[in-house]
């Protein structure tokens, strides 16, 4: 349950963007006392989590990797529901099944016995290594998610403090020098450091701070909501909706309006609404260029942004067979010949690589009625250069890439792919654009390096616009279900003591 208290006397509050940040913040605040209405430019809410329906087929167009069911949760215990009431939950085992080119096999399951198994055969004396590994993850995850995760770091003394624990944990090396350090086989390398890649930052790079996820995973397990993420998206709807907030679908937000160094509301197609206090949902960048554009602040933080090193975008294939596969688990990873060095290219390079490597979703392993019978539903992750750092034209190079992963997969995973094939689509770095209003088409936003996390990330209350607030993968802790989630509740927990301070003044 949230501790802070209700806030009197119902603050009208705006939240620009249903993806799950936005949900989630808006549950919090309805369940707190606050009148809130979310405002969606798309015609179903979701964000990144949107869903097509396509030829008797369900694809969900993002996240599909849920963790820490736990925080999901307590959204629906803060006003004394039960999430079974509005989704299922199923566990998916293994977590995740490795694959490398050399037949190499690894199953990501939560089991310590099976793990020292499948470790041992590659290298007895990595068993101890692993252990040691998890023993740390363990240590990150009490200070970096249960300590700091929802905590808003606002200032510079809150970084300062929690430096000292993160220096003893040795933040400032990355995750794959960290798992390095503790394995010494490859494939067990990257089995315990592609983590990162689904947050968007390179295990190269990333902050050993994200190996925290691993520790996730084992204590809260994978979960998948039957129907799809978007049965996820939809019971965050209706619990929002279930308490008295309002939700408007396809009706952008077109600016936020500033009067006196205060937000009073936000401009529409229907024109202007005023509220007490505004949190976007939006993608930061589109936040401060383009919804504050009028205002010198909106200029300045737009400008400063551009200089920030922002995550990788993807490329997404979605296809569906006419045949069914249970020997492809859910969630699959394909590693390429190439770990480091292919890596490096997506977030540093202006072209496309010639190889990839691949995260293979196949939600009718867990749920078959996301297909027709006796079909089966999959989507093929690539992760690609954002349009700031290549410079691809995809109305061009994407139908060739989808081919080339079509024709990977087939020759490698699933035979007779391209005669099951009943149907297909694809969306490109040029869609987080035009559909997300994602900047240069980074698909989880600031880069999660550590001089862009915490107190360096763009903070949940801006510093100038004091009723102005953020949630999702542009602010703390990160991308992610569990980051953005996590983000809303730190978010939540400053717009509600800010009002009660308010309120308590005006007495």
């Amino acid at each position: 349950m949230n501790a802070h208290a209700p806030v009197p006397p119902r603050p009208k509050a705006a939240v620009i963007g249903a993806g799950f940040g936005g949900l989630s913040l808006a549950v919090r605040l309805q369940s707190q006392g606050f009148d809130v209405t979310l405002f969606e430019g798309r015609e179903k809410p979701g964000g990144r989590a949107y869903v097509w329906e396509q030829d008797g087929f369900t694809f969900d167009a993002g996240p599909t990797v849920v963790t820490d069911p736990d925080c999901l949760k307590e959204l629906f215990a803060l006003s004394g529901r039960d999430i079974a009431d509005y989704v299922d939950l199923m566990p998916v085992d293994p977590f995740y099944r490795l694959l490398w080119e050399d037949g190499d096999v690894f199953d990501y399951v939560n089991d310590q016995e099976g793990l020292d198994r499948q470790i041992a055969a590659r290298n007895p004396a990595d068993v101890e290594g692993y252990r040691r590994f998890h023993d740390y993850s363990e240590e990150l995850y009490q200070k970096g998610y249960v300590e700091l995760g929802a905590v808003p770091f606002l200032d510079f003394g809150s970084m300062i403090s929690a430096a000292p624990s993160l220096m003893k944990l040795q933040a400032w090396r990355s995750v794959y020098d960290k798992v390095a350090g503790f394995v010494k086989d490859e494939h067990v390398r990257q089995a315990l450091s592609f983590h990162s890649l689904l947050v968007g930052g390179s295990p190269f790079a990333t902050s050993s701070i994200y190996a925290l996820i691993h520790a996730l995973e084992r204590r809260g397990g994978v979960w998948f909501p039957r129907g799809g993420t978007h049965a996820l998206v939809r019971a965050l709807a209706k619990l929002f909706t279930d308490l008295g907030g309002k939700l408007h679908l396809s009706r952008p937000v077109e600016r936020i309006a500033v009067r006196e160094g205060r937000v009073t509301g936000v401009v529409t197609k229907e024109g202007f609404e005023a509220f007490d206090t505004v949190a976007s949902n939006a993608d930061v960048m589109h936040t401060y260029r383009h919804l504050l554009r009028e205002e010198p602040r909106g200029q300045k933080v737009g400008k400063a942004l551009e200089g920030k090193r922002w995550s990788p975008s993807l490329f997404v294939v979605y296809f569906g067979l006419k045949t069914q596969h249970p020997e492809i688990r859910h969630h699959t990873i394909c590693f390429g010949n190439r770990y480091r060095e292919l890596i490096g290219e997506i977030y540093g390079k202006d072209g496309l690589a010639d190889d990839f490597s691949l995260y293979l979703h196949h939600p009718t392993a867990s749920d078959p009625a996301m297909a027709p019978e006796g079909c089966s539903t999959f989507y093929a992750l690539s992760p690609v250069p954002n349009l700031q750092t290549a410079n691809i034209d995809w109305s061009v190079e994407g139908p060739k890439y989808r081919d080339k992963i079509l024709a990977y997969l087939e020759k490698h995973y699933i035979p007779g792919l391209t005669a099951d094939l009943v149907t297909s689509r694809f969306i490109t770095p040029d869609d987080f654009v035009n559909d997300l209003n994602a900047w240069k088409g980074a698909a989880f936003s600031l880069e999660p390096i550590l001089t862009q996390s915490a107190f360096f990330r763009t903070h949940n209350r801006d510093d100038v616009i004091p009723n102005l607030y953020f949630v999702g993968a542009g602010t703390h802790p990160g991308a992610g279900i569990p980051g953005v989630v996590g983000s809303a509740k730190a978010t939540a927990g400053l717009m509600i003591d800010d009002f009660a301070t308010q309120a308590t003044a005006a007495e």
